[in-house]
């Protein structure tokens, strides 16, 4: 049986036993409820989550580009993109509006370069115009997709984070060997277990923008709001026949 969880469906209690749906070992709590995950990874699609409409007007406004704005020159004030920009902030602010309103608006080619930390990334950087419309469209998407993400992702995510995650990691170090106290597999009072690293190569460069997309539309059924995030992901695919 799989159990999920929808505004019109409650979660069955899970016994002591039944443990199929716990993620990290810590699902079941007031503090740390990944049911809201399940909506769509589980659920069939007639009982899928609320979806929403009418988004792009709120993606579009000048008061969200001004904000907008704001969030893509968050430490980069000195760089000579920001200040060419903000020469004219409300003409190029009052601009782009007017090309998203009308739906003329297109992201210019990617920029690539490689970085080395001291892994080779090559690095594709949209101009800052474009990242303008990024934070725009986040602003508005992302708390309709927040409360539905696991719990225990830390990347990108308010008041998460590499910290938060770390501590996470160490609360569930403790709980598994009872902070200690547990007894161990060869010897007191240590614990055997296990820990996971992996990455996926080059995945944004991988990723099926089909599928990528397939799932923002179970969600916003606002087709401009798609059409506006589809030519953001093309603009990375034309990158690649441009190469």
């Amino acid at each position: 049986m799989i159990y999920f969880y929808t505004s019109d469906y409650r979660v069955p209690d899970l016994n002591e036993n039944d443990n199929r749906l716990n993620l990290n070992g810590n699902n079941w709590n007031e503090f740390n409820d990944n049911r809201y995950s399940f909506e769509i990874a589980l659920a069939p699609r007639q009982k899928m989550v609320k979806t929403y409409n009418n988004l792009y007007n709120k993606v579009c406004s000048l008061d969200n580009l001004v904000l907008a704005e704001q969030k893509a020159r968050k430490g980069k004030s000195s760089k000579n993109y920001v200040q060419n920009f903000e020469k004219d902030l409300e003409i190029n602010l009052i601009k782009l509006h007017l090309e998203l309103k009308k739906e003329s608006y297109f992201p210019l080619p990617l920029k690539m370069f490689i970085i080395r930390d001291p892994k080779t990334r090559t690095i594709h950087k949209s101009e800052f115009r474009d990242r303008i419309v990024h934070h725009a469209i986040v602003k508005v998407i992302e708390p309709l997709f927040e409360k539905i993400f696991i719990f225990d992702s830390y990347a990108n995510r308010i008041d998460k984070g590499a910290l938060k995650a770390v501590q996470r990691f160490d609360f569930f170090t403790r709980k598994a060997s009872n902070n200690g106290s547990q007894k161990g597999w060869f010897s007191e009072p240590q614990i055997k277990g296990y820990c996971l690293k992996a990455d996926i190569k080059k995945y944004f460069e991988t990723v099926n923008h089909e599928v990528l997309l397939n799932i923002l539309e179970r969600k916003i059924t606002d087709k401009r709001i798609i059409g506006l995030l589809k030519k953001i992901v093309a603009n990375f695919s034309q990158k690649r026949e441009r190469e």
